[in-house]
């Protein structure tokens, strides 16, 4: 199999079809059909079965398919590197970020990146930590920001923030009169808190003190998301970190900060072996600036 073959199969494995992947490769699906048809010859393999009207990978093309996946996470990186030597003044950026930092923070700070470099591609991808250093190890992501400190001696923090809590909850809330909510605020109420098993959630523990052991812990999610969803759906009030609610990115919930000494660890990370290019460097600006403006917690 030839690259042209394997970006054929990898289009209809994404896809699930030949017109899909036709469309997506900007081909006629009779092309997809005889390029597919090669590959198969090519390698041996049944690729596809038709059931029911249907291609449906054999057990054979999911395995090939994780092989194919890898490689291709370097030919985009070729691509990308052709793409900005033919113009200086555009550029890649991958990132790979987690969930809070993805709902506004990141966004605005790209925002801002386009009003100096209008021609860059950006990709982010939401990532959980080990998926995150995996991603900056092998140079499928350029930045990564991460809400959790993150330590390996091949990856360097070229940022750390200090990111404070918030209290959020329906409007109709009996603690949305006050102006801050503090721990002993939490006796009694259902709180949407995340699994202590991960470190955000141990890190939300820690903030609720004493008051964990009257309060009710009755609902458990993965993210400050989905804590603010549940909030707002009148399931409880959710203490989730300020980078998850900045913008107002959640309509009806009111926001207030949740005085503890716990704070979670913000920081930007690169590869240690890779320099940053223009591009990235002015991207670490922007977002800086954007948390400035958004965050009551400043940088160490």
């Amino acid at each position: 199999m030839n690259l042209r073959h394997m970006e054929v199969f990898r289009a209809v494995m994404l896809t699930g079809s030949i017109s899909g992947a036709a469309e997506i490769l900007h081909v006629s699906p009779p092309a997809v059909s005889k390029l597919l048809a090669h590959a198969a010859r090519q390698s041996g393999l049944v690729l596809f079965e038709r059931i029911k009207g249907r291609l449906v990978p054999t057990p054979e093309a999911q395995q090939l398919y994780q092989e194919v996946e890898n490689l291709w996470r370097g030919v985009e990186r070729v691509r990308d590197v052709t793409r900005s030597l033919g113009d200086p003044h555009s550029g890649v950026l991958r990132l790979a970020v987690s969930a809070s930092l993805g709902t506004y923070l990141v966004p605005r700070a790209v925002a801002l990146l386009y009003e100096r470099h209008e021609r860059i591609k950006v990709s982010m991808e939401v990532r959980i930590a080990p998926i995150m250093v995996e991603a900056l190890l092998d140079q499928s992501a350029h930045l990564g920001i991460a809400m959790q400190p993150i330590d390996h001696p091949n990856l360097s923090a070229v940022r750390r923030y200090a990111c404070a809590l918030a209290c959020v909850m329906r409007s109709d809330h009996r603690l949305a009169a006050k102006r801050e909510i503090v721990p002993r605020d939490l006796a009694g109420e259902r709180v949407i808190s995340s699994p202590a098993s991960t470190p955000y959630g141990q890190s939300l523990r820690r903030a609720y003190g004493a008051a964990a052991r009257s309060a009710k812990l009755d609902v458990e999610v993965r993210s400050a998301a989905s804590a603010c969803w549940f909030a707002q759906a009148g399931a409880g009030i959710a203490i989730v970190d300020q980078a998850a609610v900045a913008g107002q990115s959640f309509s009806g919930l009111v926001v207030r900060p949740f005085r503890a000494r716990e704070s979670l660890d913000v920081r930007i990370l690169r590869n240690a072996y890779r320099p940053l290019s223009l591009v990235h460097q002015n991207f670490c600006d922007a977002f800086e600036q954007v948390w400035n403006e958004s965050m009551a917690a400043g940088r160490h």
